[in-house]
């Protein structure tokens, strides 16, 4: 398996196990758990939860009887998330790669790729993550893929200009335009704190494409945060449960415009074999 190292530095910060439990990462929590809940076929079903990190939607998934797999290329993911799902016989975790499944073909009614195309920055890699996907599912099963939208570097570096101190974020403003950007690619190579590591930031229709092109019928694309990234306070916003349900709400409406999709930070398909 091979991983960027700078990759594994920063997961191994441990701030996935809690990171969406906050703020806007929690609003990307729950819209990607109302749309699992409006596409999943009914529990028992086999979901293979590929890049499934600590395991938080694994565990849900579990708690409402699916059969859940994990793999994640990150030790310390795969150890806390099989403490997650100790309790649960029907699921387990393992290390492994998205590029690489270890599973049969036509094993799974379900896959989630809520954080693997993330990571590989190269066409290729994506080619063979995807087509690993198409491989393991059954005929007519789902594939749910996750993306960082390529604007999302920019929403960043705009909201740490309203901060009191300007971070190392502020930097992937005014390098934006630059190639790397404009391509998708960013990458970390000297660690530096507050900085995203090794990614790759899709267009939506990049998304699309890739998707289509390995096979998939694609069902929804879907943004998930949507305009949501331009609230001041998301926090205060998401302990309201009533303004919370306002925010939902919106988010819900405008999920498949276009030009709303460019703008979420974080995209969902939802395609079929």
């Amino acid at each position: 398996m091979n991983l960027d190292p700078d990759i594994l530095r920063y997961y191994n910060r441990g701030r996935e196990e809690d990171r969406l439990e906050y703020g806007l990462s929690f609003v990307e929590y729950l819209r990607t758990v109302e749309v699992l809940e409006r596409f999943l076929p009914d529990a028992p079903a086999t979901v293979l939860d590929i890049g499934g990190g600590p395991g938080r939607y694994a565990q849900l998934l579990a708690k409402r009887g699916y059969t859940v797999q994990l793999l994640d290329p990150v030790p310390l993911h795969v150890e806390q998330a099989q403490a997650k799902l100790a309790g649960f016989t029907n699921s387990s975790a393992q290390l492994g790669d998205a590029r690489a499944l270890p599973y049969q073909d036509n094993a799974a009614d379900v896959v989630l790729l809520l954080g693997p195309l993330y990571h590989l920055q190269t066409e290729e890699d994506r080619r063979v993550c995807l087509a690993e996907a198409h491989r393991v599912l059954k005929k007519g099963g789902l594939l749910f893929a996750a993306a960082i939208s390529r604007f999302a570097p920019a929403l960043n570096a705009l909201k740490d200009l309203e901060a009191s101190t300007i971070t190392s974020d502020f930097q992937l403003l005014t390098s934006y335009l630059s190639e790397d950007i404009k391509t998708g690619l960013h990458s970390n190579p000297d660690a530096v704190e507050g900085n995203f590591t090794s990614a790759y930031f899709y267009t939506p229709e990049g998304l699309a494409k890739d998707i289509r092109s390995s096979g998939f019928s694609l069902e929804a694309l879907l943004a998930l945060e949507g305009l949501g990234s331009a609230l001041r306070d998301v926090e205060a916003v998401t302990q309201n449960e009533v303004k919370l349900e306002k925010l939902l709400r919106l988010l819900r409406a405008l999920e498949s415009e276009p030009s709303v999709l460019g703008v979420s930070p974080h995209i969902l398909a939802v395609a079929q074999k």
